[in-house]
């Protein structure tokens, strides 16, 4: 069965194997994949050595490139401008399709109660990012308040309708509809122009990314973890910096 065991190894040079000569359909979590996470998801920026390689990326035929990340499509324009790539916000509660054309859910109304409850209950040392139509708890400044961001996340929840979940993150907590992932924007976006009919690769480094990895799997796609943690992917780079590395070498540039 794919996935690894959580030893931290890194399958570069496997990867340059497999995936040269190939037409490429690249789907790319950004925090913890394409760039460090930092303290504050407010303090990431993207460099123009990443800039650039995504240029290139998207200049080249045989490659096409969407974003699917946790966060919102307008934050991913504002980090990744000018460039405006095909992209899934919100683990794919809104999609950007290669046209231009976004499909969205908005879930903000829901999460009234819930909002207003954290923001009555939460430690000042919590962060509480609000999406709209999800709720994050970040407790990277602070790791000691893990379990009462949990205890704040399982009290918001039960403010919320049916079909709301908790899912944990690197050192975050978030609140949002589990009706849909990451997998049905990479089930999206390879039905469409560009990336249907090429091969599927899907790279991400957390908790929301593994049933990206496990729908990589069952169309045997390449699914690529980033980090050390246990995963169901079949291969694992060690950071970002890894990844900036395999893609400039399928670009064919200098690594």
């Amino acid at each position: 069965m794919p996935g690894n065991d959580g030893n931290c190894h890194d399958d570069i040079n496997t990867l340059q194997r497999r995936l040269a000569g190939r037409s490429i359909a690249l789907f790319l979590d950004v925090d913890g994949t394409l760039l460090d996470i930092a303290l504050r998801p407010d303090a990431v920026r993207v460099n123009s050595r990443l800039a650039e390689l995504l240029q290139t990326l998207i200049s080249r035929q045989d490659f096409s490139v969407a974003l699917v990340s946790g966060r919102l499509l307008a934050d991913l324009d504002r980090l990744f401008a000018p460039l405006r790539l095909p992209a899934a916000g919100l683990h794919g509660l809104e999609r950007r399709d290669a046209a231009g054309v976004v499909h969205a859910r908005d879930a903000s109304a829901a999460l009234g109660a819930a909002r207003q409850w954290l923001a009555q209950h939460a430690d000042p040392r919590i962060l509480l990012e609000d999406k709209a139509s999800a709720l994050v708890l970040h407790y990277r400044e602070h790791p000691e308040m893990e379990q009462q961001c949990r205890e704040l996340a399982a009290g918001a929840l039960r403010l919320l309708p049916a079909g709301w979940k908790v899912v944990p993150g690197r050192m975050s907590v978030e609140i949002r509809r589990g009706d849909i992932g990451k997998r049905d924007a990479l089930v999206a976006f390879l039905a469409e122009t560009p990336f249907r009919g090429q091969h599927p690769v899907f790279m991400g480094d957390d908790v929301t990314d593994e049933e990206g990895f496990e729908y990589m799997n069952a169309i045997n796609g390449t699914s690529v973890h980033i980090g050390c943690s246990a995963s169901a992917a079949q291969f694992r780079l060690a950071d970002p910096q890894a990844v900036w590395l395999l893609l400039e070498s399928l670009c064919g540039r200098s690594a």
